[in-house]
């Protein structure tokens, strides 16, 4: 999964990750894995508030011939530069990972917020899930979903997926990185770097209301479909057609 050509920056990637699923408290951050799949907002008190959602992504090193490296003999300092910056800056405009949730409320209300569609949600109202914006080029701070928890009675889960809008490299192509920052306690991370070439979606993490306890459970699904396939899954029993963005940046 890491090849020796990811780089300096790859390496503090990966030693890093190695922290977040020992939950240090250096780190104060929690990472779901194969090995450890399930936390409970409930029993860490977090399942109140505001309950951000974030996805952000960079190029992986590995794609890019770029420059030759200068001399580390005659510039040391260059080994402290990051491959992934030079990368990032070639390709940002050819990547569009997009952040989107399947909701399903207590009263069998059913949808999904996505920037797709420009259905964006709504926080203070049903289904209590709202997306920021839509980014496009993957900046520093990537797209963000809240989720109301106050209202959690109201919720019976949601299904947090990352999707190829158009046209994008395959998830092979990206590291992507989904964080849940709860009102209260260490964040919840869920890395996505399997080589899945042809996937054009991923079904991330499941937040179950389970007899009145949120659990959050580690999903890393890869799928070859879109938002329909997602949803069958799931059994969601949505109806899907063909959705555009709109033509306007932010």
């Amino acid at each position: 999964m890491w090849g020796r050509s990811m780089g300096f920056w790859d390496g503090l990637f990966r030693g890093r990750s190695a922290q977040y699923e020992a939950g240090s408290a250096a780190t104060n951050s929690i990472e779901l894995t194969k090995r450890n799949r399930t936390v409970s907002l409930t029993k860490q008190g977090a399942a109140t508030g505001h309950l951000r959602i974030n996805l952000s992504w960079r190029m992986r090193t590995s794609d890019f011939g770029g420059p030759p490296r200068p001399s580390l003999l005659r510039h040391p300092l260059q080994a402290l530069k990051p491959d992934v910056v030079q990368a990032h800056t070639q390709s940002m405009v050819n990547v569009d990972l997009d952040l989107g949730v399947l909701y399903e409320l207590q009263d069998g209300a059913k949808g999904v917020v996505q920037p797709l569609g420009g259905f964006f949600g709504e926080l203070n109202g049903p289904p209590y899930v709202k997306l920021s914006g839509d980014d496009r080029f993957g900046s520093g701070t990537g797209e963000t979903v809240y989720v109301n928890l106050d209202h959690r009675d109201a919720i019976k889960r949601l299904l947090v997926f990352v999707y190829i809008y158009d046209q994008t490299p395959a998830f092979d192509r990206t590291h992507a990185i989904v964080t849940l920052y709860p009102s209260n306690g260490p964040r919840i991370e869920i890395g996505l770097d399997e080589r899945h070439p042809q996937a054009r979606s991923c079904a991330v993490v499941l937040i179950e209301n389970n007899k009145g306890e949120l659990i959050v459970r580690r999903e890393a699904r890869f799928v070859y479909g879109f938002q329909a396939e997602l949803d069958r899954l799931y059994g969601w029993g949505l109806q899907w057609g063909r959705g555009y963005k709109s033509k306007v940046e932010r």
